[in-house]
């Protein structure tokens, strides 16, 4: 029986049959949630058939050094950005064999949060080759493991309906 919360687990799964049905592969950019999507993804026997890799980039030196976010993007925008998000996600794709990616980034708590960006603000994008990033902010109650938890659905949820959308969605 895995680790991972029953329905977190089934998710990747999903997420997983879809991948291995379209002959793909996945790779993860994870700050906040400090690599739990993988440890999700690699509880299931089978995934090194569709997930390649997880960056787990916490510090800004990380993310520059690891997926090539700008220090100027971070300085600006901040860790918890849009654009950091994007630029996440692009890394991850440009240094994996992968062809979809996912990237989060978010304020997990019981700290950091400020009044713009509040405990609870995680920044999601999933790319696919060239298509521009799709993106999403959530704002997600409760104590730091529900968000992170949260997180992780929210993430392998899109993902998921990426992949069941119409090809020219995305």
């Amino acid at each position: 029986m895995p680790s991972t919360d029953p329905s977190l687990h089934q998710a990747a799964t999903d997420v997983g049959q879809l991948l291995l049905a379209r002959r793909m592969k996945l790779a993860a950019a994870e700050s906040c949630t400090g690599g739990w999507l993988s440890k999700t993804i690699t509880e299931i026997n089978g995934c090194s058939d569709w997930f390649d890799c997880s960056f787990v980039a916490y510090s800004y030196e990380a993310k520059e050094s690891m997926l090539g976010v700008s220090r100027v993007t971070l300085e600006e925008h901040g860790a918890v950005s849009r654009e950091t998000v994007v630029e996440m996600v692009r890394g991850a794709l440009s240094r994996s064999r992968a062809n979809i990616a996912v990237a989060i980034t978010g304020i997990a708590g019981p700290s950091g949060g400020t009044p713009g960006k509040p405990v609870g603000t995680v920044w999601l994008a999933w790319g696919r080759g060239h298509h521009p990033p799709v993106t999403e902010m959530v704002h997600l109650d409760g104590d730091r493991e529900a968000v992170r938890r949260q997180t992780v659905a929210a993430a392998l949820a899109g993902l998921k309906s990426i992949l069941t959308a119409p090809h020219e969605a995305f």
